[in-house]
């Protein structure tokens, strides 16, 4: 049975070697969407595979790039992403690992949720277009990476004239 599927490996032929065996597995795949919420582009990497008494483990190395939004500046960019994981495909119920992954009866191994799995787990919380990205301005909301804002002195409450001139008098560090 050939593997359908880019991210779909058909190890089979591994399951009949000796413990200890092992292969690799070339990933390169230019665009590829994960369920509805991730895209990948550049997809590329390596999968070995190695025959254990339990079952199949698999380690991969991958990176990938995905189209993101930059949280301080709003503006779209392209996010690098690594991934590195080791997960074992049990030959039966009782050798399974505390991920439950269990090794198909034809031997295809489905990367997908894997990877989907893994790489949205790369993806920081706040992503950055750049580390040292200023954001917006936060009077007329400009993108102060591009130029410097220059606005009136704001007016303020008389109230608060004492408060003022007590700031002024008095570094806060």
């Amino acid at each position: 049975m050939v593997a359908k599927g880019p991210l779909r490996l058909n190890a089979g032929f591994i399951v009949g070697l000796p413990v200890g065996e092992s292969r690799d597995f070339d990933i390169d795949i230019s665009h590829i969407v994960l369920e509805s919420d991730l895209i990948l582009d550049d997809l590329s990497g390596s999968v070995h595979i190695t025959r254990t008494a339990q079952g199949l483990l698999l380690h991969a190395v991958m990176g990938a790039t995905t189209p993101s939004q930059c949280v301080r500046c709003l503006k779209d960019f392209t996010l690098p992403l690594e991934v590195d994981f080791t997960e074992l495909y049990a030959f039966s119920r009782n050798g399974m690992s505390e991920s439950g992954l269990l090794l198909p009866d034809d031997a295809q191994i489905d990367l997908a949720p894997l990877v989907r799995e893994y790489m949205l787990l790369a993806i920081p919380i706040q992503p950055l277009c750049m580390p040292s990205c200023k954001g917006l301005c936060p009077i007329c909301g400009a993108d102060q990476n591009e130029g410097v804002c220059y606005h009136p002195e704001e007016e303020f409450d008389p109230r608060l004239s004492k408060l003022k001139t007590w700031f002024e008098h008095n570094e806060i560090e």
